[in-house]
């Protein structure tokens, strides 16, 4: 399957961290006729060159060629700046977002867990507070201004099969919104190039709602599958971690309805949800497995300390957090 519409989107984009998602999302973007650019390096960069993305999916496997560059200075301005790699490396990234920057670009961070700008333009006792564990100095704003950021919250689930090649497991959703809750003509513009290149992109008057809902999983699954080493079926199956994940996710929405959110999901129908994916390696226990720092901060840490915030009583949490931390320490110093 090719281009579905020929070059008849007038939006450019930048996909910083062509990886699994950032890979999968810049080909279909490519594919609708969108002007995309892929930054990556090593031997993901060299076989995007030589052979541009290939995707495998039950939904029909496509190709797609856009540019491929480790130097963002070949790109130059661009309306959207699509940011596939960890929430751990946002801090350092500014110098590869300042060439791709106009005066109307938009910030899209495809991240887990609590995002930089959660209390921007968000009413309310704690608007502008500067979440410290993700923001830590305020070196991701000074990175990423704030007036640019548009949220994101994935729903698929891809990985790299083999350089250049991604493999589509499932979900299309991608869900964005701005801080301020509009519905805005930048998110609308980027939804439509989304929607354009075959995937579904809702824009959210409430993304934090979407937001707590995926941490509820993320923040149990993703520590508890690097410590045991288990897929997040075989957690659910086990009678005491299924409880310790219920525990956690309860703690979770405590914590989100301290800070003025309400999802409108069970704990029960977030663990039928998991539980449903089957024998999946969250990416937590993947970096751990290939010897990366993982990704705690903004999943684990980030909730612990909107708890002392608020106020909010989570033990199980916190004891969660610190066997992790330990566990990312030793990995940081094996490394």
């Amino acid at each position: 399957m090719h281009s579905r519409r020929g070059r008849e989107l007038d939006v450019k984009v930048a996909v910083l961290g062509a990886g699994a998602i950032g890979a999968y999302v810049g080909a279909s973007l490519s594919r609708a006729g969108a002007d995309v650019h892929l930054v990556a390096r090593g031997p993901q960069l060299a076989a995007l060159r030589a052979n541009g993305v290939q995707v495998l999916s039950p939904r029909g496997d496509f190709s797609a060629h856009p540019h491929a560059t480790d130097d963002p200075g070949e790109i130059g301005p661009v309306d959207h700046i699509f940011l596939g790699f960890k929430a751990n490396a946002y801090a350092a990234a500014g110098a590869m977002i300042k060439p791709l920057l106009h005066d109307d670009t938009t910030i899209i961070a495809a991240q887990n867990g609590i995002p930089w700008w959660y209390f921007h333009k968000l009413p309310g006792p704690f608007e502008g507070h500067r979440i410290e564990s993700v923001d830590p100095g305020g070196a991701v704003t000074a990175a990423l201004d704030l007036d640019r950021a548009v949220g994101c919250v994935v729903y698929a689930a891809t990985e790299i099969e083999a350089p250049g090649v991604v493999r589509h497991l499932e979900g299309t959703r991608f869900s964005i919104g701005e801080p301020d809750g509009s519905i805005s003509a930048r998110c609308t513009e980027f939804a439509d190039a989304m929607v354009a290149g075959g995937l579904k992109c809702p824009v959210e008057r409430d993304l934090r709602c979407d937001i707590w809902i995926k941490l509820m999983g993320n923040i149990a699954f993703n520590p508890l599958s690097a410590l045991t080493r288990a897929t997040m079926a075989g957690i659910c199956r086990h009678k005491g971690t299924r409880a310790l994940v219920a525990t956690m996710m309860e703690e979770t929405l405590a914590v989100a309805h301290g800070v003025g959110c309400h999802p409108e999901i069970s704990v029960e129908k977030r663990l039928a949800g998991a539980e449903r994916t089957g024998e999946h390696k969250t990416s937590t226990l993947q970096d751990l497995e290939r010897g990366r720092p993982m990704e705690l901060d903004v999943l684990l840490t980030a909730v612990v300390e909107l708890a002392e915030l608020t106020g909010v009583e989570v033990p199980t949490l916190r004891a969660i957090t610190a066997v992790a931390d330990l566990l990312n320490q030793q990995v940081a110093t094996a490394s």
